[in-house]
């Protein structure tokens, strides 16, 4: 790969021309880094529901034509002037959130990020698999571990059960949480995930959160809601036990959305929190993510249920657009 440092590459991208057309795959040129910019050959990368946000642009202006996909896995091509920490043939994961150290876009098979949003990770860790890592899996898992700290014995809810909701239920088991309640209209596998309980809001005639309080003696310790919805978020605060319970609120709401609760929820020692990324640095903490799927404490291959070649990214679009599966991987190479 060094052959090409300091030379333009051209590679293939699928550009999104218009808002919810199919992805069209074509030639584009990648620059060579600049100070403190790293050039990556993207191997592997999936789809998040925020990439599903800004390819239908619904409530926002449209930003046309686009790169998407920023879960993703690679492998240092060259580096730009003051980058020392990373060098050409490194395997990183991108991050949409950066790290200096000191006080992004990622669907083309090539593409230049600044350092700080590169983490470096074990050259041992499968790129096919650990891509995932990159945004929604660490999103869950953080929000729980990081955030919520829920302990050993502790009821656990969570709001939400995609791939983010479902990686914060993984933050519950690994914790130790006796019983993980999953709210969701449509239930994810007992076996698989290991949730104890689910709860379908649309089953009950009163507020979810009312139920949830009956179900566990007056509330749950944690809470961590990942659907974005104002009124999950509320359920999700308000199903927290008086005088310990903390709900964390990982979903992004649309830019108007608001909530209100009594402030005797507030005043009775709940507490309401919010987390971006699940409060990892990607360069500090995200190669212990890493570590902890290559140490089988985190199983991440669960998540992965389709996997396509890049001429087919309009597929995962498609598999996205109907809620039919977790996450689809797509192989750059093919």
């Amino acid at each position: 790969m060094s052959a090409t440092a300091g030379q333009v590459i051209s590679c293939k991208a699928a550009v999104a021309w218009e808002a919810g057309k199919p992805l069209v795959i074509q030639q584009v040129e990648v620059a060579p880094p600049q100070a403190l910019e790293v050039r990556v050959k993207i191997m592997h990368t999936s789809l998040c529901h925020t990439d599903l946000h800004f390819w239908e642009a619904k409530g926002q202006t449209p930003v046309f034509p686009r790169i998407l996909g920023h879960e993703a896995s690679g492998i240092v091509e060259s580096v730009g002037e003051g980058v020392s920490e990373l060098k050409p043939g490194d395997h990183v994961l991108p991050a949409f959130t950066g790290e200096c150290g000191e006080c992004a876009l990622r669907g083309n098979e090539y593409t230049v990020i600044h350092s700080g949003c590169l983490a470096k990770i074990n050259p041992k860790a499968p790129l096919d698999k650990v891509c995932v890592i990159s945004c929604g899996i660490s999103t869950g898992l953080g929000a729980t571990l990081n955030v919520a700290k829920p302990k050993k014995g502790h009821t656990v809810a969570v709001f939400g059960l995609g791939a983010v909701g479902l990686a914060a239920a993984e933050g519950a088991r690994i914790s130790g949480a006796s019983r993980i309640i999953g709210v969701d209209l449509k239930p994810a596998s007992k076996e698989v995930w290991r949730v104890t309980d689910f709860v379908n809001p649309k089953d009950h005639k009163k507020p979810v959160q009312e139920v949830i309080a009956e179900m566990t003696n007056g509330g749950v310790d944690r809470s961590v809601e990942c659907t974005g919805n104002t009124d999950a978020m509320i359920s999700a605060f308000e199903c927290t036990h008086d005088g310990w319970g903390v709900a964390v609120l990982v979903g992004g709401p649309t830019k108007d959305a608001v909530f209100k609760t009594n402030p005797i929820n507030l005043l009775n020692e709940r507490t309401l929190k919010g987390t971006f990324f699940g409060n990892y640095k990607p360069r500090s903490d995200i190669p212990s993510v890493v570590e902890m799927y290559m140490n089988k404490k985190l199983d991440v291959d669960k998540f992965i249920t389709h996997q396509v070649p890049f001429s087919q990214i309009n597929k995962a679009f498609d598999l996205m657009v109907k809620g039919e599966g977790l996450r689809c991987i797509i192989n750059m190479e093919e």
